[in-house]
């Protein structure tokens, strides 16, 4: 599995700077200055602000997964045997094909703007805009979920968390601190990903040890107890959520130190990382304890540790769960508010969105965009929202898969760092599994779900429009396009 991001050249910076020396002669030393200047700039820029293999394993680990937490309703909805194959098949059909896909495409095209630019270098400016319309709305709404489920975590330690003003404060308070950290630079967002990934994996290491010796093989193999009617549709969509969103860190392959080559290595780290930490656990739990399959719902790990090794391992899984949302917050709002910036990079939005802080060099206009979104949908009761941005992030995907289909006809010499080793015709098949999947998530949604969805979309078309119109009247500053490349030269955008 490997990786994904994109810039506005195929080509690391040097290749440009070498272009420019031999255009000019010798004798021309004022070009040449200017020219070892801004190399020497370009590699100042490179220096310790770049995004390493290590932090970004852990921040797509974290953009996907974020630990065990969540896969119990695997198992409450369709029981034990069907959960370890649904882990153990679901990777294959689905997380590998995503991650395939983001590694060839962030790798060609690396930068700020991810998915974004691969749907407008296919398909042009309406759809690139459409796209991250669809994928900014599924991962904005998505992050407001964190700092509530992270005070519902608090609140069973602080009842006072439980209602009212004093959880209102502490959601606001929680949102406000954790974006400031994801101000203070994806360098250290990238390290605190590491050290919370670490810490919150770690008492289901001692988990999976203590059940060692309560094992017993037979109890893997169980269909679910009599009298419990199987819930495919929560089946497929706690793998579906518990597994997906492999693209989101493309929009940071513009900080990331030599994309072309740390995203795959990254992809691959991250793949054997989140499968290894649902399955293990999964297997150590099921085969452990006995079957009482209507509390297999969220937070039920925690009850099992207790039952496994004793109270003090339960309020340690506790610990990590919310240390696990902190962790997934970080790496979905690092994610959002660069692909802003990639936005505003090539003309989607006003080059005013592309703002970066002087001090820290992070987006600060994307960070405070999101978290205002963030705070506004907190306070609401938004379930059928989140589905809804799980339609609309459907919709990008399919959109995605297209790109990826259209760009390996259009551009079949194109210079690809990393390619998947498949011809089309089996790319069309690999791309089309989860695409079934993709369809059937979308098709068995409720009215409410259609109705948001819809206008969530409409609201994505009118912003395209009136982003064209604000740039025909001249309203705001846009950057022209994305910058053209020797490929793009000979492959057209139009």
């Amino acid at each position: 599995m490997d990786i994904q991001n994109q810039s506005s050249t195929s080509e690391p910076p040097e290749a440009g700077t070498r272009m420019g020396a031999s255009q000019s002669s010798p004798s021309s030393p004022p070009l040449l200055v200017d020219e070892e200047q801004r190399t020497a700039a370009t590699a100042t820029n490179k220096g310790p602000k770049k995004l390493a293999l290590i932090p970004l394993v852990f921040l797509i680990y974290f953009e996907v997964a974020g630990g065990p937490y969540g896969e119990e309703a695997a198992v409450g909805s369709a029981g034990p045997l069907f959960a370890i194959l649904g882990f153990l098949i679901f990777p294959f059909i689905w997380s590998i094909p995503e991650a395939l896909v983001t590694a060839e495409l962030a790798t060609t095209f690396p930068g700020n703007g991810g998915f974004v630019i691969w749907a407008n270098k296919a398909f042009g400016p309406f759809w690139g805009s459409l796209m991250g319309s669809w994928k900014l709305l599924s991962g904005v709404i998505n992050l407001a979920s964190y700092p509530v489920l992270c005070i519902d975590y608090l609140k069973l330690v602080f009842p006072i968390f439980s209602s009212g003003v004093p959880r209102n404060l502490a959601i606001l308070f929680s949102t406000i601190l954790l974006s400031f950290l994801n101000y203070t630079g994806l360098a250290i967002v990238g390290y605190t990903a590491v050290c919370l990934g670490i810490v919150s994996l770690s008492p289901f290491i001692v988990l999976c040890f203590a059940s060692i010796p309560k094992i017993h093989p037979k109890r893997w193999v169980s269909l679910g107890q009599e009298g419990v009617k199987r819930d495919w549709k929560l089946f497929f969509n706690t793998l579906f959520w518990n597994l997906n969103f492999w693209d989101n860190a493309s929009t940071l392959a513009g900080e990331v130190d030599q994309p072309q080559k740390t995203f795959p290595r990254a992809l691959f780290s991250a793949g054997i990382l989140t499968c290894l930490s649902y399955l293990i656990p999964l297997l150590a739990a099921t085969g452990a304890t006995p079957l009482d399959q209507v509390k297999w719902v969220d937070g039920y790990f925690a009850d099992l540790a207790a039952m496994i090794a004793g109270k003090w391992l339960k309020y340690w899984i506790e610990i990590g769960a919310v240390l696990s949302v902190i962790g997934l917050y970080e790496a979905q709002l690092s994610s959002c508010a660069y692909q802003i910036l990639g936005m505003a990079n090539i003309g989607v939005m006003p080059k005013f969105f592309g703002s970066r802080a002087k001090w820290f060099n992070t987006p600060w206009v994307g960070i405070l965009l999101s978290t205002m979104i963030v705070l506004a949908v907190s306070y609401m009761n938004f379930t059928d929202i989140i589905a809804s941005v799980n339609f609309l992030y459907s919709l990008g995907m399919l959109l995605e898969f297209a790109s990826f289909l259209w760009l390996r006809r259009k551009m079949p010499k194109i210079k690809r760092p990393y390619k998947v080793p498949l011809p089309l015709p089996a790319l069309i098949i690999m791309c089309l599994v989860p695409s079934g999947f993709l369809v059937y998530v979308m098709a068995v949604a409720n009215k409410i779900v259609y109705l948001v969805s819809v206008l969530l979309t409409v609201l994505g078309i009118v912003w395209y429009f009136l982003m064209k119109l604000c740039r025909s009247k001249k309203w705001f500053e846009f950057e022209n396009s994305v910058d053209k490349d020797e490929n793009e030269d000979e492959y057209s955008l139009r």
